[in-house]
């Protein structure tokens, strides 16, 4: 079966935007360490599952990365833009990118069907909404948790809807140079 794991980046008190979608507050500029360790989470990934609203942030501004032969980001663009894309939206019906589907479907029946077909690992990096979902119903195999040096007080959580205990076995923790903390758990 293959692998879900959620990449997202979050605040000391567990938001993973402001409550107006704010990204102010991130590391956006990430040491060498932080580069290296997220290449190696995604080398296995040829699927990447994202949210209606996240979709139409993250797929254009990749796209134009990957075009902008001086960015010095070229090279993830163009992995981001080459890999294939799933969004889920209740409000889309085909898709207007490249390299793009759209998913309507009950979320837990296509997210299972997508995690036994054949391929490699599923990366998800939201929007908040859409992460919650798939915390909550137990889709996601591994949590890979960027922790940025910022407390907000509000936001938008991706824990909130969670209605049972889920324990999950620590797998790490790394320190990075540029003072982000990575804690990664896996589900049971």
């Amino acid at each position: 079966m293959r692998k879900l794991k959620l990449q997202v980046q979050m605040s000391i008190d567990g938001f993973i935007s402001g409550p107006n979608g704010e990204m102010d507050w991130l590391v956006f500029d990430w040491s060498e360490d932080v580069k290296k360790y997220v290449e190696e989470i995604t080398k296995p990934v040829d699927t990447i599952l994202l949210g209606r609203n996240l979709a139409t942030g993250f797929i254009p501004h990749w796209a134009a990365v990957a075009e902008d032969a001086k960015n010095p980001e070229q090279d993830a663009g163009i992995i981001y833009s080459e890999t294939h894309k799933i969004v889920f939206s209740k409000t889309l019906s085909k898709s207007e990118w490249k390299n793009t589907t759209v998913e309507n479907g009950n979320l837990v029946e296509k997210i299972t069907e997508i995690k036994q077909s054949a391929g490699g690992d599923i990366i998800v990096y939201g929007g908040a909404t859409f992460v919650s979902n798939l915390i909550k119903e137990g889709l996601v195999d591994e949590l890979h948790l960027f922790i940025n040096p910022s407390i907000l007080g509000q936001g938008m959580p991706i824990f909130n809807t969670i209605d049972t205990v889920q324990k999950l076995q620590p797998i790490c923790c790394k320190h990075f140079e540029c003072g982000v903390i990575l804690t990664v758990y896996k589900s049971y």
